[in-house]
């Protein structure tokens, strides 16, 4: 059983410390909310102020060490807590992603911290906060040497089976055929460009980069302004199109332009700190392949590595954005159990931003797909969303009418000019519409805004639902959504095949009913991965 190191109790102890410092000060203005006497309750703090450092510092050390942790023959055991005691063991079988991370200051210390994903959920199932460069490294080389010889293991049974099975004419050979494994260091399969990652900067959007314009918000929120709430800088860009000169007393119109000019202000912001963002988090990107796994590293200031064991891999998507199709650019992402796109961590892309075509021809090399031939839904859907966007439009229209009655704000028909954009948007979103049904593989392309193109073989199918919603019924139309073990998001979702004919529907959940289980029988005779990482 080993230990985090040293510094790690230091770093625990200061945590618990200062919470425990923090206490005090908490029941303190609670008492004053309920009107205890104050006096009193700055005795108490000069009093527990200290026991709860010196009891939160104590509880640390004793976290440090009573956390430890081991790597056997088939689990990476984790034990930890005080009063309730803890103890994890991860079957490597399980294991889905080892990464390591490092922020500046870990790096100039030389630490680093150790996650380790399992099957089954996104959260982490053990981190290792935090331990030596040398020793993160090591665990992660011995924890993907493990779960490589378990899986060959576990293949080598399953195949035994499998031959037990088979008829006495059949001629093929069950022995295991063993892959060669790299000597060295990890063969480098794409390294991000700085072009590339200008471009990717540049042409992605991250919502989640919205936290800093409203930090910053705060931060300027004592400057001058009419009513103290405001930012000067606020009120100065909406003047000019009929905005408040102050809150206070403003009328409801000039108050709706301020709000409208804000959230323009902050939107560019928001693009401004996304594109920050990205080239921080993506600065130095690089994958590689070491034996059986995709190695990666990125990161300008806080450092990530880890690695994916590629028969882990569920599917495998492409995704690009209007202005990434404008200049040619896609980018490449993998999905294991547990571990899906946007999940947190960000090791799942493979490959962040490169030209188009060679993002395709990764994904098909990747994956042994075949070049899809998509089909498209019936016409009749792109009626459907010709009608949807019409209904999105009154409702704009009407909002600028209400919108008139309470402001200067008088040309509110002017705003009857989205219906012009009603036809070119059913269409984009019937366009970009399409599936293929392959012999191993099932591709799914679906989105405008962020289109994405997915590719799951048959045998890492989970479920295939038919979804049919009340316009859908009237339509005779369907949905069928796909479900591989992989942990999605909510702007993710389930790979799903939009608005087909039900008849058509029908068929493609039959047809891949009948192909999963053929690639089962298939995969389990042949020991075939039905994966490459050759795609260099």
């Amino acid at each position: 059983m080993k230990r985090l190191h040293p510094l790690s109790a230091v770093s625990q102890a200061l945590q618990r410390g200062v919470t425990g410092l923090s206490l005090p000060f908490f029941f303190m203005a609670i008492g004053g909310i309920v009107g205890l006497d104050g006096d009193r309750l700055v005795d108490g703090i000069f009093l527990f102020a200290p026991i709860g450092f010196v009891v939160g510092v104590a509880y640390g050390i004793a976290y440090y060490y009573r956390f430890t942790y081991e790597t056997t023959a088939s689990t990476f055991d984790v034990t930890s807590g005080v009063l309730s005691r803890r103890a994890r063991e991860i079957p490597y079988r399980r294991t889905q992603n080892v990464d390591v991370s490092q922020s500046v200051l870990h790096r100039v210390l030389g630490l680093a911290v150790v996650s380790i994903e399992t099957a089954g959920g996104g959260q982490t199932e053990a981190t290792l906060n935090f331990v030596s460069e040398d020793e993160a490294e090591r665990l992660r080389s011995e924890i993907r040497r493990l779960t490589a010889k378990t899986d060959a293991e576990t293949a080598g049974d399953e195949r035994t089976a499998a031959a037990t099975s088979e008829s006495t004419a059949d001629t093929g050979d069950p022995t295991r055929r063993e892959r060669p494994r790299d000597e060295g260091g990890p063969l480098l399969l794409f390294e991000l460009e700085v072009r590339e990652l200008l471009v990717y900067a540049l042409t992605s959007f991250r919502w989640g980069a919205a936290v800093f314009p409203v930090m910053l918000l705060f931060f300027l929120q004592g400057a001058d302004s009419g009513s103290g709430l405001v930012p000067e800088f606020l009120l100065l860009a909406a003047e000019p199109f009929g905005g408040p000169e102050a809150v206070d007393g403003a009328a409801v119109g000039q108050l709706l332009v301020l709000a409208a000019i804000t959230a323009i202000q902050w939107t560019a912001a928001t693009y401004v700190a996304s594109a920050i963002y990205t080239v921080a988090n993506y600065h130095g990107f690089r994958l590689g392949r070491a034996g059986e796994d995709f190695v990666y590293e990125r990161g300008l200031v806080q450092r990530y590595s880890g690695s994916i064991p590629v028969e882990k891999v569920q599917s495998v998507s492409v995704t690009e954005n209007p202005l990434q199709r404008l200049v040619g650019y896609a980018g490449l992402w993998v999905e294991t159990a547990g571990y899906g796109p946007d999940s947190g961590s960000g090791s799942q892309s493979a490959v962040p931003l490169a030209g188009v075509d060679r993002v395709y021809r990764f994904a098909e090399n990747l994956t042994g797909v075949e070049t899809p031939q998509f089909r498209s839904p019936p016409t009749l859907a792109r009626r459907r969303y010709l009608v949807r966007y019409s209904v999105v439009a009154a409702v704009i229209v009407a909002a600028a009418f209400g919108f008139a009655t309470v402001s200067t704000f008088d040309r509110w028909y002017l705003s009857a000019v989205v219906f012009v954009a009603v036809p070119p948007a059913a269409h984009l979103k019937y366009a970009n519409l399409g599936y293929f049904v392959g012999d191993d593989h099932l591709v799914i392309r679906s989105g405008f805004w962020k289109r994405r193109t997915t590719v799951i073989p048959y045998y890492r199918i989970q479920t295939v639902s038919t979804r049919r919603s009340i316009f859908q019924r009237r339509l005779g139309l369907a949905s069928l959504a796909v479900d591989t073990a992989s942990s999605r998001t909510f702007a993710w979702g389930s790979p799903t095949i939009y608005d087909i004919d039900l008849e058509t529907a029908r068929d493609v959940h039959g047809t891949g009913r009948e192909r999963l289980q053929t690639a089962l029988r298939e995969r389990a005779r042949e020991d075939d991965l039905r994966l490459s990482i050759e795609f260099t």
